[in-house]
């Protein structure tokens, strides 16, 4: 896969459905983009995709629930790659509410200012009202922005966590269990080391006790922005998170390599 890629929705509970995008890292594979459509008597809608996929997302959107219908949509984070449809949604449903934070609010408005009204400020440890159910916002162990928010849904008894527990993949998969598990614990850990290189700062014991709240909740199914859906892998995956601290850091390639890929692209 060398071009970012939108696959079939498919549903990771009866109630949640994944929008699974992918986009290429060079010589290290495929990362997993997802959004999610959460089917409360309120709909929420988790993230809206890769830019480049604006036109197909929209398409597996429609596929999955009238953009109309939602209520919410709650961004993961202000990173680009959970953007790419946002502003079509806001246009699309103007009654759509934007569930974010304090800074990452303030984070858009360096870009694309989100209006205030539209905007609905959630802090980790508070709860969500949508009909139905109260979804509890969560600080995920490790995270690459300030205002990472991921959610716990008790009604389906699922994790979604953002950019944590993401996992480099050589191909699509369905399901995390589908990935043979060295592949999966090596992905996982070279994502968290590229994505949140902070954790070799961090004392381990610390950190493992950051994932205990976690674990309390008993998830039955993890949903993270970068891998496929997890269910009944939560401990499996929080024990790889766990080794991350002691992991050798990540280099990324240096300038021979680049001169050797602009080398091949001029010849």
């Amino acid at each position: 896969m060398d071009q970012p890629t939108m696959l079939a929705p498919y549903r990771a509970t009866p109630e949640i459905h994944v929008l699974p995008g992918y986009f290429p890292i060079p010589t290290l594979g495929i990362i997993p983009s997802n959004a999610f459509v959460i089917e409360a008597e309120e709909p929420v809608l988790v993230d809206t995709g890769l830019a480049p996929l604006q036109a197909e997302f929209q398409e597996a959107l429609r596929s999955v629930i009238d953009p109309a219908d939602l209520r919410w949509l709650w961004l993961a984070h202000t990173d680009q790659d959970h953007l790419g449809s946002l502003g079509w949604l806001l246009d699309e449903n103007p009654d759509l509410r934007v569930v974010t934070t304090f800074i990452g609010v303030g984070k858009m408005s360096l870009y694309a200012p989100l209006p205030l009204e539209r905007c609905y400020w959630l802090n980790p440890g508070e709860s969500l009202p949508v009909g139905d159910r109260e979804l509890l916002a969560i600080k995920p162990p490790s995270f690459d922005a300030p205002e990472t928010t991921g959610l716990y849904d008790p009604a389906s008894g699922a994790l979604l966590t953002a950019d944590c527990l993401g996992a480099l993949m050589s191909e699509p998969a369905q399901e995390a269990g589908d990935i043979e598990p060295k592949h999966l614990e090596e992905g996982l850990m070279l994502w968290a080391t590229i994505d949140t290189p902070w954790l070799h700062q961090v004392d381990a014991g610390s950190f493992a006790s950051t994932i205990e709240g976690l674990r309390a909740l008993e998830p039955e199914v993890v949903l993270s922005s970068h891998l496929p859906a997890a269910p009944g892998m939560a401990d499996e995956l929080f024990g790889m998170l766990e080794q991350v601290p002691a992991c050798e850091p990540w280099v990324g390639p240096g300038q021979p390599v680049l001169a050797e890929i602009l080398a091949g692209a001029g010849g």
